[in-house]
């Protein structure tokens, strides 16, 4: 990890104003000693120990003030420390955390219907609660399975999961490989090949088509309204199931409840999603859209201990309450356009353009120094992501202005500049 100085470069938010509460400063003194000791090293090593968030800034154990860009990668939709989030797992808590789902609780019946209203399911439809994306897309793996169909599709640079289900959709190889043999039957196509998915649906034995409206892993590749459009018609035709996978693009991400919405027609036969449903909390949803789809799964073929939990329910429905109060889908709209018409008139040679809807951007680079973009922004005080080497992704909670938004904007070009001095120094090393 790299030494920063503590006074913030051109645009990044000061360092003034860090936490002072008792412990704030120093809980996290040798956490990243303790944290190789003890963890699994899956994730590699933490680029900061992070001690405490409010609004759309978080501060470091070192007393250091960063803006937000990545809300947790498209979780802290209401950003950190929310009153409307604080006040529901309080109020819920106190009340009944968890039961299991032998039994019902308001808020997880509550969130199921509010969800399916959002999502303008039709009658009979049904909701299955987990704890994570990879979860929600297990369900729907095991709903495609009930068809008795014996091929799946997913797409190229499609990114599902990680667990054995979600991984077997999952295209990279490398995050694949280890781990085989992965339950079979999945295929991948050219994502906006129309054609390619004409032939493969043809021989009718389809189970299900899975899809992300904007690949964002594959660094926020939009699939575009012409291939949704057309993989609906298609897989229609065909009587195959069409999965969009909305965990990081539903809840508001891209000015939308959920991204499919902004292509009229485009309505799925199962829906995942996670992120930012709990706002930080852990909860996953998969809707199955009408009754013939939410019947494929029957008492006893799957389960879960914590999804649904009323904990977990509340959180989410305070999310979405508050979507809904402070009017967080135009704003998302209008934030997320300011950032593009922010960023195009740098007129920067190094920045080829801007791809993704709303609070979900890749900002296209022409040389592939995204991770010491990443580097810099650190050293600058923001928070962002380098999913590839040419693109950077922001998803930052939706609670953002554009006025915080400028601020990374303005240190753009700084940023670059500081990327290129590190990426000389790797290859002089």
């Amino acid at each position: 990890m790299s030494e920063q100085s503590t006074a913030p470069e051109q645009g990044a938010p000061s360092a003034q104003g860090a936490p002072s509460e008792p412990g704030a400063a120093t809980s996290g003194t040798g956490i990243a000693d303790r944290y190789r000791e003890a963890m699994i090293p899956v994730f590699g090593t933490p680029q900061r120990v992070l001690v405490r968030g409010e609004g759309v800034h978080v501060w470091d154990d070192e007393g250091r003030q960063y803006l937000d860009l990545l809300g947790g990668i498209a979780v802290n939709a209401l950003g950190h420390g929310h009153p409307a989030l604080v006040s529901a797992i309080t109020k819920q808590a106190e009340t009944l955390a968890h039961v299991s789902n032998v039994f019902a609780s308001a808020p997880q019946v509550e969130l199921a219907e509010k969800l399916l209203r959002l999502a303008d399911a039709p009658d009979g439809s049904g909701v299955f609660f987990a704890n994570s994306g990879a979860e929600a897309n297990e369900a729907a793996f095991k709903i495609a399975r009930r068809t008795g169909r014996p091929r799946i599709i997913a797409l190229e640079n499609a990114f599902h999961g990680r667990t054995l289900g979600a991984l077997a959709l999952t295209h990279k190889e490398a995050y694949r490989a280890p781990f085989a043999p992965l339950p079979g039957g999945v295929e991948w196509l050219p994502a906006g090949d129309v054609e390619a998915l004409r032939t493969a649906l043809a021989p009718g034995d389809v189970a299900a088509v899975f899809a992300e409206p904007i690949q964002g892993e594959a660094g926020v590749r939009p699939l575009g309204a012409d291939y949704l459009r057309a993989l609906r018609e298609l897989t229609r035709e065909a009587g195959t199931l069409l999965v969009l996978d909305e965990i990081q693009t539903g809840i508001g991400r891209t000015g939308r409840w959920f991204a499919h919405q902004g292509v009229p027609g485009v309505v799925p036969d199962v829906m995942t999603l996670a992120k930012g449903l709990g706002g930080g909390f852990p909860i996953g949803a998969a809707i199955a859209f009408g009754p013939e789809v939410r019947g494929l799964l029957t008492a006893g073929q799957h389960g879960t201990t914590f999804g649904g939990n009323p904990l977990g329910a509340a959180t989410a429905l305070a999310v979405l309450g508050t979507i809904e109060e402070e009017g967080l889908l135009e704003h998302v709209r209008a934030t997320g356009e300011a950032l593009v018409r922010g960023i195009d008139a740098l007129e920067d040679p190094r920045i080829l353009g801007v791809r993704g809807e709303g609070l979900l951007r890749g900002v296209m680079l022409a040389e592939p120094l995204a991770p010491q973009v990443l580097q810099a922004a650190l050293e600058a005080g923001f928070i962002i992501n380098a999913p590839e080497p040419t693109t950077l992704r922001l998803a930052p909670p939706l609670i953002i202005t554009a006025e915080e938004l400028g601020t990374f904007v303005a240190a753009l070009p700084a940023l670059l500049d500081r990327a290129a001095q590190l990426a000389g120094a790797e290859e002089g090393n």
